[in-house]
């Protein structure tokens, strides 16, 4: 079970006995943490789950095979360069290839709210088609249901996803190790920025579209240039430092970034400063962490420049050693600051 999951604490854990837990809209942050570590894990954990990847990696008829689920809550349902609907596809396809595996198959249950557009349903219908067409997997089963209006937040979506793992080695947090290299793979936090230009009537110069796409291919690419992956990771609710943070937590290890190696486009700083946003902490939808060998990262870095998805990728820190697990920043003057796990969500229903 992923620390960036779409739940968000509104009270300390654990509650007093007999008080009702308060959930809100959100996650990807510490409280995000806590619900995981004190509610679920207890109640299912399992080899599986402790491993607190983007999916599960189980054997099967001498293949490993990774499953992952997810749900879709954005509001609104549709936005600059994307829907809620192709938002769940590439989200499902894109914690399968952060195992390392092909997807394959998926499903999708719908919650829809009575009175919603039936012509906006269409749409999300159909991008969903054509983001399961790119990304070369089948819907192949699913679920509806309506609920009374006012009690269903207008459509929401959640999506299941089967694949085949094509790693030789796992892909998993506890195999980093200092002296890592760690890339990103492009610029960040166009997504959140178009989600907030629709809900606040905001314009900029240059428009901001959401980056939802498959991540696959990238990976892929790593894959098949023999790039030892020690640990992939999608930098969605939270952003990269909440990422980077699970990261750290889960293998004891610490993470140096250079503030100045972050890609980051004019339009999505400006709005950033304006509105009082850090996009080291902003949702992305089609960016992801890859963390290697010193020794494969240059050829990491030009292997992910070559794949469209990834062409903007930048090898942005490196895995050091140290106490307790954090994750410092380096701004371009030689400051040094921590970036902490988000404590909060800074914009509800993003993802």
């Amino acid at each position: 079970m992923a620390g960036n999951k779409d739940f968000q604490l509104a009270c300390p854990l654990p509650p007093p006995a007999g008080d009702r837990i308060q959930l809100a809209h959100g996650g990807g942050g510490r409280l995000t943490r806590q619900l995981i570590e004190q509610i679920f894990l207890p109640a299912f954990s399992g080899l599986e789950l402790d491993a607190r990847h983007d999916g599960a990696v189980l054997p099967f008829e001498g293949a490993r095979l990774a499953f992952t689920t997810d749900s879709f809550v954005v509001d609104p349902p549709v936005f600059p360069g994307g829907t809620i609907g192709d938002l769940a596809i590439n989200g499902t396809v894109n914690d399968l290839a952060m195992c390392g595996a092909e997807p394959l198959h998926l499903s999708a249950a719908f919650i829809l709210e009575e009175g919603f557009p039936v012509d906006t349903l269409r749409t999300v219908a159909e991008s969903m088609r054509l983001a399961a067409t790119r990304a070369g997997v089948g819907i192949v089963t699913g679920d509806t249901k309506v609920v009374d209006r006012g009690k269903g937040g207008g459509v929401f979506i959640s999506t299941s996803g089967i694949g085949v793992v094509r790693t030789p080695s796992a892909v998993d947090p506890r195999r980093v190790t200092p002296g890592d290299a760690v890339l990103l793979s492009g610029d960040i936090g166009s997504h959140s920025v178009a989600i907030l230009s629709v809900r606040g009537g905001l314009e900029f110069d240059s428009p901001v579209t959401s980056d939802t796409v498959s991540l696959w291919p990238a990976v892929d690419a790593l894959i098949r240039a023999g790039i030892e992956i020690h640990c992939l990771r999608d930098a969605t609710r939270g952003g990269v430092a909440t990422a980077l943070n699970e990261i750290a937590s889960t293998a004891g290890i610490s993470i140096t970034v250079n503030e100045s190696e972050v890609p980051v486009t004019e339009p999505v700083r400006g709005a950033s400063e304006i509105l009082g946003l850090d996009p080291l902490y902003m949702a992305n939808e089609g960016r992801f962490l890859a963390i290697v060998p010193q020794s494969d990262g240059a050829r990491a870095l030009e292997t992910l420049r070559g794949i469209g998805v990834s062409s903007g990728a930048r090898m942005i820190g490196r895995v050091t050693e140290g106490g307790r697990p954090r994750v410092t920043l380096r701004s371009p003057i030689g400051g040094m600051r921590v970036l902490d796990m988000l404590s909060g969500e800074q914009l509800p229903r993003i993802c």
